[in-house]
């Protein structure tokens, strides 16, 4: 058999046959990628399906502060999660006009964060809201029935993510709202009547020009509140910013502006609030005068008393206020522990 430098030449072969590997001409010289320093400030209001609704916050050269864009995620963001009241960075086709795409380059850091998980066993936790001041808590006083368990974990998730917590309720005409305001009373949470038939005065007081996210159960009233602040948000049909081209959005997100100005961030009917990624130490932290007797615990303390924690510094405080107010926070932590579908408000099949 021949053999050696002749052997391709003896079976036929020429340089034809020869695999020659692509050059590198046609990667990209580079890693770096562009700063985007010309980016224009848009806040997201809206998410379907891998577009993000935004609006613009600044006037530049080719855009109108307050245009309504569509964007997608840029490529060099990966996987990077973009909610409903993110700040962000755009760049593209600004002028808001059908068909048109902008791209999301930057995602700014969050100021607070209302986060969940699916249920307290689950790890992986997830932003709901982005850079709320207020959390609207709404809850019927009757028809269905409130459920503490449910504002204490939602009044958890607003003092952990750094934002102030309103309780509204609604068909108060049915039953009295004092009494179940009552069990909140010493955690000094603003507590509203917010009815079909009473004035939101008091309301629009707290949440004019600012943003507020808005949370509560099926039922209760949420959407028809929702429709007396922002009375063209079309909540029946999900028209937003022609994100999901007139898909039903009750089940996103939506940020609905107000004509006396600020935002309020509309969330799906709450199904489960898991806070599997929240700690005791971290509802503690929220409260200052708290945290700082908590100092004085035993290592490990869940700050529940005796039996479970005989010596925590809590049973130890002499001022009755604040002692009430730590055994108010004792109910925040109660339901953090609880397994009970019931008392927490889950909606069961």
């Amino acid at each position: 058999m021949p053999s050696g430098r002749g052997a391709g030449s003896a079976r036929g072969w020429d340089e034809s046959d020869v695999r020659v590997r692509p050059g590198k001409g046609s990667r990209p010289r580079t890693k770096r990628r562009p700063s985007h320093d010309d980016a224009a400030a848009a806040m997201i209001v809206a998410v379907d399906r891998g577009r993000w609704g935004c609006v613009l916050l600044d006037d530049g050269p080719d855009h109108t502060a307050g245009t309504r864009v569509v964007a997608m995620r840029a490529r060099e963001l990966g996987r990077t999660p973009v909610v409903v009241g993110d700040r962000v960075g755009v760049v593209g086709d600004l002028t808001g006009a059908r068909d048109t795409l902008a791209r999301i380059v930057r995602v700014e850091e969050r100021s607070t964060v209302l986060r969940r998980t699916a249920d307290d066993s689950d790890p992986y936790e997830r932003v709901v809201v982005a850079n709320a001041e207020l959390l609207l808590i709404v809850v019927a006083v009757a028809d269905p029935p409130p459920r503490a368990g449910f504002v204490a974990r939602a009044l958890v998730a607003a003092y952990t993510g750094g934002l102030d917590p309103v309780l509204c309720l609604t068909k108060g005409d049915l039953d009295d709202p004092s009494v179940f305001a009552a069990e909140f009373a010493e955690l000094d949470v603003p507590v509203l009547r917010v009815g079909v038939d009473d004035e939101l005065n008091d309301l629009h007081d707290l949440i004019d020009g600012r943003i507020s996210a808005m949370i509560g159960h099926s039922g209760v009233g949420k959407s028809t509140l929702v429709n007396r602040l922002v009375p063209d948000a079309y909540r029946a049909t999900g028209v937003v910013s022609g994100v999901g081209k007139g898909r039903h959005t009750s089940t996103q997100s939506v940020a609905l502006e107000l004509a006396t100005g600020g935002w309020v961030v509309d969330t799906p009917g709450i199904r489960s609030f898991g806070l599997a990624h929240v700690s005791p130490d971290d509802v503690v932290a929220a409260f200052s005068d708290l945290d700082e007797i908590a100092g004085a615990c035993p290592r490990g303390c869940t700050h529940q008393g005796p039996p479970a924690d005989p010596e925590c510094a809590f049973d130890a405080v002499t001022d009755p206020a604040v002692h009430r107010r730590a055994l108010a926070v004792r109910e925040l932590l109660g339901a953090l522990q609880s397994n009970d579908p019931w008392a927490l408000g889950f909606d069961q099949d």
